[in-house]
């Protein structure tokens, strides 16, 4: 491996990474900056409510094992990112980026029986917090072969990153209520009624997930929450690697763009392939009898296509706004975006000790986001 890197660094949250310079905000703004610091403030808080919001449209949709809708999910991903290619006159296509794709494709199975075990707020704020210390620590200590991240405070540093560690440990003594058997269709269409001696197929209580016991339920949830966010908080690094060698005249990737969103259609092709080599097993496993349901249909479309967006809008924010400036917006805002539709809506915290316990919590990891964006300046 060619140990060669520019000076360009890349900072991750969540499921997503923000690439660019890490560079000091110059406020002092012209009719130019003040258009683009609007546009930026527009795209992130696009970015934002999208990426809190991408999983609402399957919250009361019978999902059944997962494996049909982040097939559906990640078609949509790849559909829109297939467009968004077109617009921007397909630049390159780095195949290593793909690598990517097929972490995140991975993590992105456990989303239903994580939503199924402990609802979809605490689950996201969960895998929120496990991806971004795992983004931290990859970048600020070369993880990868990604060059390391230096910061002018790293004693605010840390303290971010180790808040961020305390909120994921606080989390885990929420105890949210989830409704197993959403008012939705429990017949798959792809299985075979004959076998089930006249029954309608399997109902929601059959699958592995709801036949646990609730504490077992949740202690699963939160560690597959554990493991998506440590795959997400990876995805991204094949592009950082990309972007870190493309100074290096030595290297493949000599010449890469410094362009975001010129990566996202390989990561996305990344995505969907894995997801298909899933869901093809899946099928086989299943003696080509998937769990296939029609009412999943649309609103896995949905939450793929408001997934990609949001990507789109917070490569775009980064573009006009300082990394400095979209990171603890990003990494603090889907999370709790996520929750207030957990709690409020669909009403999956409940009693004041957990409320409390969920609130602090949510406080800690922004303020570990905040410091961690400071420690940059």
């Amino acid at each position: 491996m060619v140990s060669c890197h520019s000076a360009e660094q890349g900072t991750r949250y969540g499921g997503n990474t923000v690439f660019g310079k890490l560079e000091r905000f110059d406020f002092s703004f012209n009719s130019t900056d003040t258009t683009h610091f609007v546009y930026g403030v527009a795209a992130n808080v696009a970015a934002v409510l999208l990426y809190g919001s991408n999983f609402v449209p399957i919250k009361k949709t019978e999902t059944g094992d997962g494996m049909f809708f982040q097939w559906v999910n990640c078609a949509a991903i790849w559909i829109v990112s297939m467009v968004g290619d077109l617009i921007l006159n397909s630049p390159k296509f780095h195949p290593f980026a793909m690598l990517g794709g097929a972490i995140w494709a991975t993590g992105t199975i456990a989303v239903v029986p994580i939503v199924k075990a402990i609802g979809l707020g605490l689950g996201s704020l969960i895998w929120g917090s496990s991806s971004l210390l795992m983004g931290w620590a990859s970048s600020r200590f070369g993880w990868f072969g990604i060059a390391p991240q230096d910061v002018s405070r790293p004693i605010l540093n840390y303290c971010g990153a180790g808040l961020c560690l305390l909120s994921g440990l606080i989390f885990f003594f929420v105890k949210a209520e989830v409704d197993l058997n959403p008012n939705s269709e429990s017949i798959p269409l792809l299985i075979d009624r004959r076998t089930y001696s006249g029954s309608y197929g399997p109902t929601a209580s059959e699958f592995w997930i709801d036949q646990i016991g609730q504490k077992t339920r949740r202690v699963i949830g939160c560690l597959l929450a554990v493991v998506s966010g440590l795959l997400y908080g990876s995805s991204f690094a094949p592009i950082l690697y990309i972007k870190s060698h493309s100074s290096c005249q030595e290297c493949m990737f000599s010449g890469a763009s410094e362009y975001d969103l010129d990566y996202v259609y390989a990561q996305c092709s990344g995505i969907f392939v894995t997801s298909t080599i899933y869901f093809t097993v899946y099928c086989v496993g299943m003696r080509n009898r998937p769990r296939v349901y029609s009412r999943l249909i649309l609103p896995g479309l949905l939450s793929g296509l408001m997934w990609a967006l949001a990507t789109y809008c917070w490569f775009l924010a980064n573009n006009y706004l300082s990394a400095v400036i979209t990171f603890p917006i990003i990494t603090a805002g889907y999370g709790l975006v996520a929750a207030l539709w957990g709690s409020l809506v669909f009403k999956e915290i409940k009693g004041m000790t957990n409320c409390l316990i969920f609130f602090f919590a949510s406080c800690v990891v922004l303020t570990g986001s905040v410091l961690t964006a400071i420690s940059k300046l």
